[in-house]
């Protein structure tokens, strides 16, 4: 296997290990929780999710951008020891700060979930900083390393969960998730030591308007986090029952985002070498009917399941999770078209995705609210897989209407 190959698939592993911790995680508090706590558990995870999809799209992927010194404006000068001695700074530095807002409004809220928000903003420092190591590795060409610490991480993490109680509390599974980064923080700062030693930080950078991160960050959120925040909001306007429900049905598709991930980490290289739009679109056509194929099939898979299999995974959440399981797997295949087609575009076209992920995910959070008011639970999760659908055809028409040129150089992959 060549260097780039092996680099590559340590890559892919890495993500693998940190899209299981997460999976597994959701998976053993939904074991170990009553239908409520889990319920209080997933308002505090989906919050957790967004702000760590914030980190990676601010922090992390302007990171893996850094060439070394002679930078741009707006990029962190100094190298990539110093560029990574940064980031692990900002992060630090920027996580304390959002973790003690949250400690204040955990305390302000009543009940076990304001103590399950408390408990978030005491360990986000910790699980932020253990994720965002990843990106200072990948940018120092170095995947063995960042594999090695999310790996140590999922197994921390599943160690300690399972060996809670039946019946924990949503603040004592945070509390138990977010300690259990440390040994994997601590490997990851041991092996990261070597390549920023004698570089000084400066955070400056991040804090001025024109950092590349900016950009990522609007992406996301109108890609990833507004989705995400709707979920965390039919938790305000209807009940955290819904939020358990969802996340639930989302947690099982967990497989299929580290597909999803690795094609647009690894895509854009391999896509600009084919040599036009044809050979592009042919590619990534073939490699949308696989993933749609592969997340209808994983959909029913699921729902196929007998119910003290479901149990066995969810506990008392299976119940409501399993009802949703067809609308979430019509939502992964579309998702699979979807992410394709917006490969494609960042290949051939790339200032062309950004009104798209604008227009196609504000649908989706009013599909999915929509859905609610009129179907409760189940409509919002059609009116996710109908939103998912509406951006890959869409994204798919742009793409028809591209010229038959050859295509640009591709920024930096986002979340589709």
């Amino acid at each position: 296997m060549s260097r780039r190959a092996l680099a590559a698939a340590l890559s892919v592993l890495d993500q693998a290990a940190s899209s299981a911790t997460n999976i597994l995680v959701l998976v053993l508090a939904a074991r170990l929780s009553s239908a409520s706590a889990f319920a209080d558990f997933s308002m505090v995870y989906v919050t957790f999710s967004v702000l760590l999809g914030l980190n990676m799209a601010y922090v992390g992927q302007s990171l893996v951008l850094e060439k070394g010194a002679g930078t741009p404006p707006g990029r962190v000068p100094g190298g990539l020891g110093a560029a990574c001695r940064s980031a692990v700074g900002f992060t630090g530095a920027a996580s304390a700060v959002v973790g003690a807002v949250l400690a204040v409004v955990g305390l302000a809220l009543p009940g076990a979930g304001g103590r399950a928000f408390l408990a978030l903003g005491l360990v986000l420092p910790l699980v932020l900083l253990q994720d965002g190591l990843r990106y200072c590795f990948s940018a120092l060409r170095a995947p063995g390393r960042a594999l090695a610490a999310d790996a140590l991480r999922l197994a921390c993490a599943v160690a300690a969960l399972a060996v809670q109680p039946e019946g924990a509390s949503a603040r004592r599974l945070v509390l138990v998730w977010g300690l259990s980064a440390l040994p994997a923080l601590a490997l990851g700062l041991w092996l990261l030591r070597p390549s920023v030693r004698g570089a000084r930080a400066d955070l400056r950078p991040y804090l001025r308007r024109g950092h590349l991160g900016q950009r990522f960050v609007v992406e996301f959120a109108v890609g990833n986090g507004s989705s995400q925040l709707a979920v965390l909001g039919l938790g305000v306007f209807a009940t955290p029952l819904s939020v358990g429900a969802l996340r639930g049905a989302t947690t099982l598709f967990g497989p299929l985002n580290v597909l999803f991930n690795s094609a647009n980490a690894f895509g854009p290289p391999v896509l600009g070498r084919l040599g036009g739009k044809r050979a592009t679109v042919r590619a990534t056509a073939a490699l949308g009917l696989v993933l749609a194929a592969v997340g209808a099939g994983w959909g029913a898979v699921l729902y196929a399941l007998p119910d003290r299999v479901g149990s066995s995974l969810l506990g008392d959440t299976w119940a409501a999770t399993s009802a949703l399981l067809p609308a979430t797997g019509a939502q992964y295949a579309v998702m699979g078209l979807g992410t394709c087609a917006l490969l494609t575009l960042r290949v051939l076209a790339p200032k062309a995705t950004l009104s798209l992920q604008v227009v196609f995910s504000l649908l989706s959070v009013g599909l999915l609210l929509g859905g609610y008011a009129v179907w409760g639970v189940a409509g919002a999760a059609w009116g996710l897989a109908a939103g998912s659908a509406a951006k890959a055809g869409a994204g798919w028409l742009r793409v028809s209407r591209l010229p038959a040129a050859a295509p640009q150089p591709a920024p930096a992959a986002s979340a589709a």
